[in-house]
């Protein structure tokens, strides 16, 4: 008997505001289109809320970070509550133990299941080309600890944020917890190369869907926010590594896919290399 779960990614536009409830609003139409429907699940983009600050370097960046408990995070975990959709709320956490770039899980109860907090916090040079900005991640986040796998009627899912796509070592641990699905909050713009990164977007994500026989389901933010273009193209990947649903460029868009999550553990069978995997030999990734 399939196991099928109607996902959702929520691509929203440029944040062109510094106040993090100025995208209520979007949350809002998006949740309804969900709603509509039938989503059971759905994720929204890295850092949603916020314009993406990280490419510049701004000593006064309080305004941006948000407790789990704030009145922001309250209204979104509502409406989760208000459609019956479980949701990934990705934000600019501020926390005892620091300021991370988080996704806040609830179910459709508006009750938080956990956190996942990126590990992998990248730092690029910019350079003098259009575009060309740069990002300074280190200067705002610290690294998560773990590699949660949130459990959810069943269904099992690990979260990639953004940079976090780029390293397979993480995405494996995660299908080796028993994950079926990752779902990948992403926030990608074309920097000074459009040519390159746009044609470069889905690689890594249908690598990681097809090397761990896992449905990927990644949400990008889209449009112009100063020089940064953000790609769009959000999408769900399935476990062979095909694109079974794409958004185009545009902002505010719904990507939907009914999956099967028992196309995972059929994938995994037909994958020979689940079966001839070596780990005694790769002990040099952790040494």
């Amino acid at each position: 008997m399939p196991r099928t779960l109607i996902v959702a990614a929520a691509q929203t536009g440029p944040v062109l505001s510094d106040d993090p409830a100025s995208m209520l609003p979007a949350a809002r139409a998006l949740m309804e289109r969900a709603a509509a429907a039938g989503v059971q699940i759905v994720t929204f983009s890295e850092l949603f809320l916020a314009p993406f600050f990280p490419n510049r370097l701004v000593a006064d960046f309080d305004r941006w970070f948000m407790p789990v408990d704030g009145p922001v995070m309250k209204e979104l975990l509502a409406l989760s509550r208000r459609h019956g959709i479980a949701t990934l709320w990705p934000f600019a956490e501020r926390a005892q133990a620091g300021n991370f770039n988080s996704t806040l899980v609830c179910d459709p109860r508006g009750e938080v299941l956990g956190i996942y907090r990126k590990t992998h916090i990248p730092a690029y040079f910019p350079d003098e080309r259009e575009g060309g900005t740069g990002s300074y991640e280190r200067m705002y986040f610290r690294p998560g600890p773990d590699l949660p796998v949130f459990d959810w009627q069943g269904v099992r899912f690990g979260i990639q944020t953004c940079n976090d796509r780029l390293y397979p070592e993480a995405s494996r641990v995660l299908a080796l917890r028993g994950a079926e699905i990752i779902f990948m909050p992403i926030c990608y713009s074309t920097y000074s190369d459009p040519r390159h990164r746009s044609s470069i977007w889905d690689v890594a994500l249908r690598a990681r869907a097809y090397e761990n026989g896992v449905y990927v389901v990644a949400a990008n933010r889209a449009g112009l926010e100063g020089v940064r273009n953000h790609l769009g193209r959000s999408m769900v990947v399935d476990p062979t590594g095909s694109i079974v649903a794409e958004a185009g460029g545009g902002v505010d868009e719904l990507v939907v896919a009914t999956i099967d999550l028992e196309a995972t553990e059929r994938e995994r069978k037909k994958i020979p290399w689940w079966r001839d995997r070596r780990p005694e030999l790769y002990r040099d990734l952790i040494d």
